[in-house]
């Protein structure tokens, strides 16, 4: 069964796109910790991190890197967090957290954002992706 992931690489089920290449998808998500918290993901759909093949694994990375570093940029914050939990969606994915302070890498704590606010965001961090 496809997970919603896969749905968002499908386009079946819209997301705020901030990047994309021929393997992996970087998306905002719907119910961020703070401003800005990114998804990335593989295209390819595997539950868990360490599942993935080796060059997956290490594009992924570095996919999530070049995200992280465009996000620090157009974000307000003291750094960039990253946590991968994969309980909720069975399918890899890195959070890429704004952080201000450790409160902001707790996944207790939501901020609500319509979907033109998740729009903007969207586009102020395609923004500052290097040419």
């Amino acid at each position: 069964m496809s997970s919603i992931f896969s749905k968002i690489i499908a386009g079946t089920i819209p997301c705020h796109k901030v990047a994309e290449n021929e393997n992996y998808l970087a998306f905002l998500d719907i119910n961020p910790n703070a401003p800005g918290h990114t998804l990335c993901i593989p295209k390819k759909e595997v539950d868990q991190l360490f599942d993935l093949d080796h060059e997956t694994y290490m594009g992924l990375m570095d996919f999530s890197k070049t995200v992280a570093l465009a996000l620090k940029k157009a974000v307000q914050c003291e750094r960039i967090g990253v946590s991968v939990i994969g309980l909720e969606v069975p399918h890899v994915h890195v959070h890429l957290i704004p952080l201000s302070s450790m409160e902001d890498i707790r996944f207790i704590k939501k901020v609500a954002m319509s979907s033109e606010e998740l729009a903007a965001m969207a586009e102020t961090i395609r923004s500052h992706f290097e040419s």
